[in-house]
């Protein structure tokens, strides 16, 4: 199996994206084609001692930064890191791409060069967020501020099988995110996406108020991406916050210290628990071939986790069993 690295995406890049696909290399067994300007690579790599020997390098000259408009990816930056590895894949290249470049530049890239699954009306984000009961997929994320009932019906049925296929859920459970727990709560799109999926075969629960998220009351949260983008940011926000202040009150004065050191053990459990980097980034579904977006704010520990996570996306088959369960819409 061969993994596409963007060497270039993200606000930690080159260094940590390779000490994270070396980490990965090591642990997964797998190939490793890196993306972006051969002699900066190679530079970073020795600066910091990481070795590269055993992995490709595919040179690229151009960056496309945060700030790019997500269509560089095919009109003004096409000898970029990210869309290298796009045309890479598409043309058999490597199994998987990664990237933790600019989100609107790598579902562009997504659609256009790798192309969508037949029937798949949008591709969608669909970040895994750690629960109380172990981890839920948010779809969408924010690829698609404007949605049809059709396409959140779609979005359910891929976050399924993901949830099933990767994670190892028998029969997720589907829950609509919306204002209240009533059949007729929200707005017209929610209403009908909730009909769609009361009569569909899926595992569908009713609708899952934010509240209930945290606490993993169902494996799939469906939403436009709108309002998915919202619930993922202010849980990633609420988390850190949280964070925060644990480590501010056990480090005010010497009884907190001690109090901390006998819940030293915990904490970090818990830490783990909701740390983000356990799961390293979010599936692109919808696209035709495994495309991965990693956090923006990526470390080598993140980096590997998502190349964890793209290799049980290829070993599972993810993207055969969306093209064989899809439905035209």
């Amino acid at each position: 199996m061969k993994i596409i690295i963007d060497a270039f995406g993200g606000d930690n890049a080159p260094v940590e994206i390779i000490k994270g696909a070396r980490l990965a290399k090591d642990e997964y067994k797998i190939d490793i084609l890196l993306t972006g300007s051969k002699t900066e690579i190679i530079k970073s790599a020795s600066d910091n001692q990481i070795d590269i020997s055993d992995m490709e390098i595919a040179d690229a000259p151009e960056i496309i930064t945060m700030d790019d408009d997500p269509s560089a990816v095919i009109k003004t930056k096409k000898n970029s890191s990210m869309a290298l590895g796009f045309n890479l894949l598409a043309k058999g290249e490597g199994d998987a791409f990664i990237s933790a470049g600019n989100s609107g530049a790598l579902v562009m890239g997504a659609t256009m060069i790798v192309k969508r699954i037949k029937g798949v009306k949008r591709p969608a984000f669909a970040p895994v967020l750690p629960t109380l009961a172990g981890c839920s997929m948010l779809i969408d994320g924010g690829a698609n501020v404007e949605c049809r009932p059709e396409m959140l019906m779609q979005f359910a049925l891929m976050g399924s099988i993901y949830m099933n296929r990767v994670i190892g859920v028998n029969s997720p459970k589907i829950g609509l995110a919306n204002c209240g727990s009533e059949e007729h709560k929200g707005t017209a799109l929610y209403q009908d996406t909730y009909q769609l999926l009361k009569a569909s075969s899926l595992n569908f629960t009713g609708n899952i108020e934010g509240r209930e998220i945290p606490r993993g009351d169902c494996d799939v949260i469906v939403a436009d991406g709108f309002t998915g983008n919202i619930i993922l940011k202010m849980y990633e926000g609420v988390a850190g916050a949280l964070m925060g202040k644990f480590k501010e009150i056990f480090s005010k004065n010497l009884k907190n210290k001690l109090a901390a050191a006998m819940v030293l053990g915990d904490m970090k459990a818990m830490k783990k628990q909701f740390d983000y980097n356990e799961y390293g980034g979010s599936p692109i579904l919808g696209v035709a071939k495994p495309v991965f977006k990693a956090h923006g704010s990526s470390k080598a520990r993140t980096i590997k986790s998502a190349v964890g996570l793209t290799v049980d996306f290829v070993k599972n088959n993810v993207v055969s069993e969306i093209e064989n369960n899809i439905k035209p819409i």
